[in-house]
């Protein structure tokens, strides 16, 4: 989520060594992006000003999650320990991201982005850098 970046050390790694790189508008990425170039940089979700938007129009997670079939299937899996040999200890998490988390804003440009990083691995051709 922008505005909360942690990834931009890692992702300036991985930039440096060709790396399709897929990130929010923050901190090491907004860098990153200007060196790579656009085309070379898969930007997915809500800005730091949106962010706040979002926020201030009492954003409700579980209103996006029940919106989106695709992402209650995978918080679903999560939820039941589906990924974890059914230990649902994970929970308490998943219950956090549907209460107050912004990380279902940005899981449909997410996805977006993951394709278009995927149609560009397939053809050698950069995608669609904007998030959808």
């Amino acid at each position: 989520m922008a505005g909360k970046e942690a990834s931009g050390t890692g992702n300036m790694k991985m930039a440096m060594n060709g790396a399709l790189t897929i990130g929010t508008l923050d901190g090491a990425n907004i860098e990153i992006r200007e060196a790579v170039g656009a085309e070379h940089f898969f930007l997915f979700g809500l800005t730091a000003a949106e962010v706040r938007e979002t926020r201030a129009r009492g954003y409700r997670p579980r209103a996006v999650y029940e919106a989106n079939a695709e992402l209650a299937r995978v918080v679903d899996l999560i939820a039941s320990g589906g990924l974890a040999s059914g230990d649902r200890e994970l929970w308490p998490l998943v219950d956090q991201w549907l209460i107050a988390c912004l990380l279902m804003a940005d899981y449909a440009s997410y996805v977006a982005a993951h394709e278009a990083v995927d149609r560009t691995w397939r053809t050698g051709r950069p995608g669609p850098t904007t998030p959808s």
